[in-house]
C-alpha cells in the first residue's frame, strides 16, 4: 500500500534531508585517491550517529555498513571495502539518514580526477534525467511520466537503463510502494497518479553499455555485466500540489 504522509511527517524527513546534508559536506571531500572505502564508511557513521540519526542502510538484512560505494562498473549495493580509490575511477555514494522513524535516501557519482570528455558527458546526463524527472513532479500527474522523461533523457544520449533496478516510495520504511521505474515499464495512463504527500526516492540507474547485470561473489554488489560504467543520481522528494519538494 503506499503511504501519504502528513505534514508532521514530512517535516521529520524535511530534517533528516537537512542533517543528512551535513553529513555529505563532511564526506564527499574526504572521497578521493588514495583513500580506503572503509575510511568513508567509518567517517559517515560517526557523522550520523553525531547528528542524531541512524544509518538507513544498517536497517537493511544483513547489510552492515552505513554506505554504498560502487566504483566503475558497479552499479549498486556495493559495500565500501576493499581497494583504496585511485585517480580515474568513476566513484558512487549511497547513503540514507533514520530519524525519529523516518528515512531518506541520496546518491551521486562523480569522477576522481579530470573526466574524460565521454565521462562528463555521461555523468552530465545522469543529473540531468533526474533533474528533469523531478521538474515534472506534482499531484495529479502519473507516475509514468517521471518515468518516460528519464528513459528519454538517458536512451537518446546513447545509454541504457539499468531496467531490474528502480526508485522506490520511502518513509517509515527505507523501501516503500511505489516502485518508480526509469522506464516506461506500460503504458502512462494505466500507471498510478501522484498525491500530495507522496514521498518517493527518485532514482536514475543507468549504464554506457548495454544495462544488463551481474552478481559479485559478495551477494551484495551488481555490476554491469559487460564491464561498462555505471552511475546513479537520487533525491529523495516530496510530492506538493504544485511540484515536487525536494528533501535531500
Amino acid at each position: 500500500m503506499i503511504s501519504i504522509k502528513s505534514s508532521k511527517e514530512i517535516e521529520l524527513m524535511r530534517e533528516a534531508g537537512k542533517r543528512l546534508k551535513k553529513v555529505l559536506r563532511e564526506i564527499i571531500p574526504r572521497i578521493k585517491p588514495g583513500v580506503l572505502p572503509e575510511e568513508i564508511d567509518e567517517l559517515a557513521e560517526e557523522k550520523i550517529l553525531n547528528l542524531g540519526g541512524k544509518s538507513s542502510f544498517k536497517t537493511v538484512k544483513g547489510y552492515n555498513w552505513t554506505i554504498c560505494l560502487p566504483v566503475n562498473e558497479q552499479i549498486v549495493h556495493t559495500p565500501p571495502i576493499g581497494r583504496s580509490l585511485r585517480e580515474g575511477d568513476l566513484v558512487t555514494l549511497d547513503i540514507g539518514f533514520l530519524y525519529k522513524g523516518y528515512h531518506v535516501d541520496y546518491a551521486t557519482s562523480f569522477y576522481l580526477g579530470k573526466p574524460p570528455k565521454e565521462v562528463e558527458r555521461f555523468l552530465l546526463t545522469g543529473k540531468k534525467a533526474l533533474k528533469e524527472a523531478i521538474k515534472r513532479i506534482k499531484a495529479g500527474v502519473r507516475l509514468g511520466e517521471i518515468s518516460l522523461t528519464i528513459q528519454s533523457i538517458i536512451e537518446s544520449a546513447g545509454y541504457s537503463i539499468v531496467k531490474e533496478l528502480t526508485g522506490h516510495g520511502i518513509g517509515r520504511e527505507l523501501h516503500e510502494d511505489p516502485y518508480v521505474f526509469n522506464f516506461l515499464e506500460r503504458p502512462i495512463e494505466q500507471t498510478i497518479k501522484l498525491k500530495e504527500g507522496m514521498t518517493l526516492a527518485i532514482e536514475v540507474i543507468y549504464a554506457q553499455g548495454r544495462g544488463e547485470i551481474a552478481y559479485e561473489s559478495d551477494g551484495w554488489s551488481i555490476v554491469t555485466r559487460d564491464k561498462s560504467l555505471s552511475a546513479c543520481f537520487e533525491h529523495t522528494i516530496a510530492v506538493r500540489e504544485k511540484g515536487a519538494e525536494v528533501l535531500i
